[in-house]
């Protein structure tokens, strides 16, 4: 996030898309709707009825994996009416001439036939976003779960520029990160291109620093990604995985595919809490102990780092992650794996890490601080961008709309789209052990129009097989206008049924994020006897 989440009540307007917020960030979520409540304009952009519709002014109910022509509509009608921000435009950005040009290829019927929203709607929320200022733009999976990701969270940025709402309290442009620890992973090097701290592995001078610290040759070229992993793995290219706090066979898009190159490794090593359905493939499994049982820190969606601290011991053998990697690193010859403590690692983190330069475990028991935090005397920062971005000037990005990579035809006339449950969490590895959750949602829901239901002759809670070109799968039926004609909307919580048999490996080519929110389908009525089955 480019603010912080308390930012969020001095918002004048609100621009939530592609985010179910109340269930996915249920705290955020209120977040939001308390805001509302004291008079801030909320813009819903959703192709499902989320929770927030309720709360909000304006819904645009956009067809899946339209929103670069929605924002593109938003900013031409944003330039026409004279509501763009000059003054910061003149000052902290840069390419605006032919990013306005570009605007001229979204003229706002064409913008109406691709997104399906009334025109008039459109405008609304442009002039909403542009005059109620400061305007803050939240956005989660529903944004970068497509092979244009990229480009979508280019538009968003975009559209922060032009108005000037970023840098400023109540604004910006505000990722809601889907696990709670995922933000720090990404802070300190688990990403295949950078190391701690975002800091290019291509670049020689940050390459020989790392070298000189770890005492070890280091590759400049880029690793890959999880989604470039499997299929290397499946070709064969990739003999050995070590797989850690993961569940690929049923969280990544096309399950068999999956499955078929786990099978394939020489050698597969799941390090987890739980045995998951993906480490019942493994050749060793190592016990890691949960959050509970081991000391730490977890950097949050607002970049705060916090402490985490044991309140039991490991239960069994289990032991905390980095304990186990140092172990196999140190019983492999490797130096520099002697930590004693997590301790010890958060303060080779700031030696390295100029983003956290200033953060130790004695100054987080006074409470979190957020990055970039670079000297011990540094309060930390609640908001990115107040002076001058990172690359001195924002750049404005004409976009092209590229449509999704898999679309609805005669064989597979409906769209699947993946969201998420209040009650269960990813994959279920944790949430599925817990009766009360289970008792709240216990199986999965094909979510589907009325009028798509009459015309496949099906009624509620009758079971269907939904199937794409990857595979099948079955479940009841949730006959609900929140799911708008055309599209069907599943979760993936649940290993009886695995929705991600029939999610589209295609991803976005700059970000390899694949496309879990468009994937063409077909519905089936089947026999209530059947049993949820994937193949």
């Amino acid at each position: 996030m480019t603010n912080s989440i308390n930012d969020i009540s001095d918002a004048k307007c609100i621009l939530a898309i592609g985010t179910n917020t109340t269930e996915a960030h249920p705290i955020i979520g209120m977040d939001v709707r308390q805001a509302v409540h004291r008079g801030t304009r909320l813009i819903v952009a959703n192709p499902l009825e989320v929770g927030l519709v309720e709360d909000a002014a304006l819904w645009l109910q956009h067809r899946p994996g339209t929103d670069v022509v929605l924002l593109m509509g938003m900013m031409k009608i944003i330039v026409d009416e004279g509501l763009a921000d000059e003054a910061f435009i003149g000052s902290r950005c840069e390419n605006y001439a032919e990013f306005k040009e570009s605007l001229k290829d979204y003229p706002l019927k064409l913008v109406e036939e691709i997104t399906g929203v009334p025109g008039e709607k459109v405008t609304e929320a442009a002039r909403m976003y542009a005059t109620n200022k400061p305007a803050a733009i939240l956005y989660t999976l529903g944004i970068t779960q497509h092979t244009h990701g990229t480009d979508n969270v280019m538009a968003l940025a975009n559209l922060a520029m032009l108005t000037g709402n970023i840098g400023k309290p109540g604004s910006g442009v505000n990722p809601l990160r889907g696990q709670n620890n995922v933000q720090g992973a990404c802070d300190v090097g688990a990403l295949p291109n950078v190391y701690p701290g975002y800091q290019s592995v291509a670049d020689e001078k940050i390459q020989k620093k790392f070298e000189a610290a770890w005492g070890a040759r280091l590759d400049p070229k880029p690793g890959k990604t999880l989604t470039e992993i499997i299929p290397a793995a499946h070709d064969g290219k990739i003999k050995a995985i070590y797989l850690m706090g993961e569940n690929p066979s049923l969280s990544d898009p096309d399950g068999k595919h999956v499955r078929e190159a786990l099978n394939r490794l020489d050698f597969f090593v799941v390090q987890d809490i739980f045995l998951s359905e993906t480490a019942q493939f493994a050749d060793v499994v190592l016990p890691a102990c949960s959050f509970a049982e081991r000391e730490g820190t977890f950097t949050n969606t607002e970049r705060r780092v916090q402490r985490v601290r044991k309140a039991i011991e490991p239960v069994g053998v289990s032991q905390p992650d980095w304990w186990i990697t140092c172990q196999i690193a140190r019983h492999m010859g490797a130096k520099g794996f002697d930590f004693e403590s997590p301790e010890a690692i958060m303060e080779e983190i700031a030696r390295l890490t100029p983003s956290y330069g200033g953060i130790n475990y004695k100054r987080l028991e006074n409470g979190g601080l957020q990055w970039p935090c670079p000297t011990e005397e540094h309060p930390g920062t609640a908001i990115l961008h107040t002076d001058i971005f990172t690359r001195g000037k924002g750049r404005f990005m004409p976009l092209t709309y590229r449509p999704p990579a898999e679309m609805p035809d005669e064989e597979y006339p409906l769209v699947l789209t993946t969201h998420r449950s209040l009650f269960q969490f990813h994959t279920g590895t944790m949430t599925r052990k817990v009766k009360g959750l289970n008792i709240f949602k216990g199986e999965e829901r094909v979510a589907i129009n009325p009028e798509d239901a009459k015309s496949l002759g099906i009624n509620d809670d009758e079971m269907v097989r939904v199937v794409s070109r990857r595979g099948d799968v079955t479940a009841k039926v949730m006959i609900t206008e929140k799911s708008p004609k055309g599209t069907v909307a599943m979760t993936f919580h649940f290993a009886e049924t695995p929705t991600n048999e029939l999610t589209n490996p295609a991803y976005d080519p700059v970000a390899k994020i694949p496309e879990f929110k468009v994937s063409a389908v077909r519905v089936e009525k089947v026999k209530k006897a059947a049993v949820s089955t994937a193949r």
